[in-house]
């Protein structure tokens, strides 16, 4: 396929991220919830008397944290930012999401269908799964640290809108992101959380173009539905919702790595992924890492459909030439 299978990959993922952006940003939105400062510790106010030495201690002494809100759902987190910061607050940071699939999407898709070509059976046209996913995990990782500078303008512009207004950031766009950033913070601040970055896009590329790719020929070759709009909604889907159930542990993780502010020399809130999981799992449950899983899932199975369906039909339109 060549640079043709670029192109395709390319085109069909810049629509499906544009179409689904606004359940990513909920996604992002619902990750980052609960991520909050430690709670100070209850130190109860000492007064000596003079003549008694009695430490005297008043209900007012004790500083009792306010009890936690209960977690909101996608709708109520999507209701919220369109009161608090409107409509167009939903598409905060497309520029970059734009940005990452032209870099992340276009890499991994057409570098897997690279691999799918030159592994598939010349016979039957098929890839045994095995190779499916060797191929995903491959293009995967390549594109994911060529993508990440983006990536992580996509999440800051994302999660502005939940600081309190002193400490955002108002990025102008993604190029003024990635700029500031590099200025603020250093060129390396572009990679930050790329391990996480990386490993999850192996995952997701893994699970998703595999996942399409074998559910698709078993339709096919069971004949349970013809090559068509049915068969690639079916198998997208399904691959979606695979690719969410294995890869939103990570991308919970990813979030909160690639979103903390580290500036002026002060301490990190987590020193790396492993750190931030155990404080996340500590702090909040293992439960935790599956925060967002419904606009995940919400997300992933219409971005797969829309990304596999707009594939499939730009693949017809490039083969007209």
């Amino acid at each position: 396929m060549g640079l043709k299978g670029f192109a395709e990959g390319g085109i069909a993922s810049i629509v499906a991220g544009c179409s689904t952006h606004p359940l990513d940003l909920i996604k992002v939105r619902m990750q980052l919830d609960g991520e909050k400062p430690p709670l100070p510790s209850l130190r109860p106010a000492v007064a000596f008397n003079a003549s008694r030495f009695a430490a005297v201690v008043t209900p007012e002494s004790f500083h009792i944290p306010p009890p936690q809100p209960p977690r909101a759902g996608p709708i109520t987190v999507g209701v919220r930012i369109v009161q608090s910061e409107g409509v167009a607050a939903l598409f905060s940071g497309v520029s970059a999401t734009v940005l990452r699939q032209t870099l992340y999407s276009t890499t991994r898709m057409g570098l897997y269908d690279v691999l799918k070509t030159k592994w598939s059976d010349p016979n039957s046209g098929n890839m045994p799964l095995s190779r499916k996913i060797t191929a995903g995990l491959i293009a995967g990782g390549i594109g994911a640290a060529v993508g990440n500078p983006a990536d992580v303008a996509m999440v800051r512009m994302q999660a502005d809108g939940r600081l309190p207004v002193a400490q955002r950031r108002n990025y102008a766009g993604v190029v003024d992101a990635i700029t500031r950033m590099s200025k603020q913070e250093g060129i390396t601040s572009l990679w930050r959380g790329s391990s996480l970055t990386v490993n999850r896009a192996m995952i997701v590329t893994a699970a998703q173009l595999a996942s399409y790719d074998q559910i698709k020929e078993t339709i096919l070759e069971k004949g349970v539905m013809k090559d068509g709009l049915g068969t690639h909604v079916t198998a997208s889907f399904t691959a979606g919702f695979v690719a969410a159930v294995a890869s939103n542990p990570v991308d919970v993780i990813k979030t909160r790595v690639m979103n903390m502010n580290v500036e002026g020399g002060a301490a990190a809130p987590y020193s790396g992924a492993l750190d931030c999981a155990m404080k996340t799992v500590k702090a909040e449950g293992p439960m935790a890492l599956y925060k967002g899983f419904i606009p995940t899932i919400s997300r992933q199975g219409p971005f797969t459909v829309v990304l596999f369906v707009t594939l499939e039909q730009v693949r017809k339109i490039f083969n007209q030439f």
